[in-house]
């Protein structure tokens, strides 16, 4: 970040991280489902190979590696769920950023005389 941030700087930085957020919880979610489906899958090979007498210490281990999937998945898909809550905050800082900045630097581009100069604590809300 600049030594001094502005409104401009300030708003692009956070959609940004907002995008990068969500990208990022979306992909989480993806992998959350592989392990899901994973984890199905391997509860099924479970159940068959138990039909086909597979001897049932063989069939217990098959179906407890499901349930770790099972809960990895869920793991996943909270990290994932925390993610989308984190890109939405971003997003609401983003908005409240628009919202409380954007009027000082329209007035600022439409004052017809120059306030460049201006002492800038004559701007600070209190």
């Amino acid at each position: 970040m600049p030594e001094k941030t502005t409104n401009t700087a300030l708003k692009k930085a956070v959609a940004e991280l907002e995008k990068s957020v969500t990208r990022s919880a979306d992909a989480i979610g993806a992998r959350a489902q592989a392990l899901a489906d994973e984890a199905q899958d391997t509860q099924r090979v479970a159940e068959m190979i138990g039909g086909m007498g597979v001897d049932s210490s063989t069939v217990g281990e098959t179906k407890d590696i499901a349930k770790t999937l099972d809960a990895l998945a869920a793991g996943a898909r909270s990290y994932a769920s925390a993610g989308h809550t984190t890109a939405k905050s971003a997003q609401a800082a983003h908005d409240q950023t628009r919202a409380s900045h954007d009027a000082v630097q329209d007035a600022y581009r439409r004052a017809p005389v120059d306030i460049s100069n201006m002492n800038r604590e004559w701007l600070t809300q209190e």
